[in-house]
């Protein structure tokens, strides 16, 4: 019998904030109980932040550079196909409980078309069974019937509980939604969902108990820094460092030059208490699957689509270069494969990893878009497939399209404002498309705090680099070639 496909993202959930990971206090048992029957991949990178471009890479296998959705609101290019496109060819009907991020391809609608004033679109190939988005309409609706006042959801005070009961929470509302799709269902055909959790993602907001579920004293802080110190090492530091924060962020927080310890604190509080609670609801998820025998046939996967500063390096959010905006949890667990039970995987994986790992364990079609490679060697024998890669590499822009504020801070135009990361297990190499680069040697400077300036360290990474990108230079047509005797090779299909 074919399988089913679950495949759950949490927002902004950074990789080394586990139980299974090490955390000193976050408790995560039923990720934990995933992983026990599956395998946790511990070295996994997201390929671009923010959420967009994150995503995009997710759904398509494809890296930044490739598919150029790179902002929150580039559209997506059409021609690019989605990992939903391909299940629903296959027979399947991909559903959707929350959100994807996309933002549609204009030249595919009409220049009046509503779906043109949201980067917050439905992936092509999904179809929408719960829209919860960041207006959290559906939400809203549902605890304003209940009584509560939508208008102080969000309005309270950074640090006071939120103004309703954990039951009917965000994370709560989705998992009420997909548990009871689940149990209608009618028939006995394979399913594809995907489950979109906003949380951890800000504001950071939390019901009792998970609000005050772990006391404040005890939360371990970040290394402090010099904020004066710190911007003297790079252009893009001190762009970013004397930058205020916008929106929620800057009511809470002001600037990363100006971040208040206690802040930060109730910050890692909140976002360990929000962590708990989405763990709480997998657990209700993983339940029900086992209650139905459908645990048998169902390939599980979680992860986020990128991770979250913390106050590390003085910085809230997930811009930049650092891992602990890009670093996020993998877990997969394949009910037929004995093999991956319970083990931890140290090598490098990737997202643009996940669609050709999905689409294989499917029986479905890889595309030769896709950057990345199936995670299945890794769950059949435990061990990496020959030539595995040796480093990871992740993307960011930082073009401000509707302020411009890169433009008067660094006198840089848009297409400068890319910086891409090459990371292996001992150094990690920045390159800036219109500012000097960085280098790091993690073996001397495992916190990323003293850049390497010596050409002899640079130039290999730097070589690395261009040859990653030559490497994975968009292929779909170069696999084929027109010879006297007919078309040899293969390509993708429009």
């Amino acid at each position: 019998m074919a399988m089913n496909c679950l495949f759950i993202t949490a927002d902004q959930w950074r990789g080394d904030h586990l139980a299974m990971a090490g955390h000193p206090l976050l408790s995560t048992p039923n990720l934990d109980r995933l992983a026990r029957d599956g395998a946790w991949f511990s070295r996994h990178f997201g390929q671009a932040t923010p959420c967009g471009p994150a995503r995009a890479s997710i759904y398509t296998g494809l890296y930044a550079f490739n598919h150029r959705s790179i902002t929150n609101g580039t559209p997506l290019d059409h021609r690019h196909r989605t990992i939903a496109q391909i299940a629903r060819s296959g027979g399947y009907d991909p559903v959707l409980f929350g959100y994807t991020d996309t933002s549609i391809d204009p030249r595919t609608v009409d220049a009046d078309d509503p779906r043109l004033r949201t980067y917050e679109g439905l992936l092509p190939g999904f179809r929408f069974e719960l829209k919860l988005d960041e207006a959290m309409e559906a939400w809203m609706t549902h605890i304003g019937r209940e009584g509560a006042n939508v208008d102080e959801v969000y309005s309270g005070d950074f640090g006071a509980p939120a103004p309703f009961a954990a039951d009917r929470s965000e994370t709560a509302f989705l998992t009420d939604r997909f548990l009871e799709w689940h149990a209608g269902r009618r028939d006995d055909s394979p399913w594809f969902a995907h489950l979109s959790y906003i949380h951890p993602h800000p504001p950071w907001i939390a019901p009792e108990p998970w609000h005050t579920l772990y006391p404040r004293a005890d939360i371990p802080m970040p290394p402090p820094i010099d904020p004066r110190e710190r911007s003297g090492l790079h252009p893009w530091l001190r762009y970013h460092l004397e930058t205020p924060y916008g929106g929620w962020l800057g009511r809470v927080f002001g600037s990363p030059a100006g971040l208040v310890p206690e802040r930060v604190r109730e910050l890692r509080a909140i976002y360990l208490g929000l962590m708990s609670e989405v763990d709480h609801h997998l657990g209700r998820i993983l339940d029900a699957l086992a209650a139905s025998g459908e645990d048998e046939r169902t390939l599980v996967i979680f992860t986020s689509d990128h991770g979250e500063m913390l106050g590390d390096h003085g910085m809230i959010g997930k811009s930049g270069f650092y891992p602990q905006a890009f670093h996020v949890p993998l877990i997969v667990r394949h009910p037929g494969r004995q093999a991956a039970r319970g083990i931890r995987v140290g090598s490098f994986t990737e997202h643009v990893d996940l669609m050709p790992t999905i689409l294989e364990t499917l029986g479905l079609p890889v595309p030769r878009q896709c950057d990345g490679h199936s995670l299945s060697n890794f769950l059949t024998t435990g061990e990496a497939p020959a030539n595995w890669r040796d480093a990871v590499c992740y993307e960011h822009d930082f073009r401000d399209p509707e302020g411009q504020r890169h433009r008067h801070a660094l006198g840089l135009d848009d297409e400068h404002c890319g910086l891409a990361v090459r990371l292996d297990a001992s150094s990690a190499y920045v390159h800036f498309s219109g500012l000097p680069p960085l280098a790091f040697d993690l073996a001397a400077d495992p916190g990323w705090t003293r850049p390497v300036g010596d050409p002899e360290f640079i130039l290999p990474r730097a070589q690395a680099m261009l040859d990653w990108r030559m490497r994975k230079a968009e292929r779909r047509l170069t696999g084929a070639f027109l010879s006297p005797d007919g078309l040899l090779g293969g390509f993708d299909p429009l």
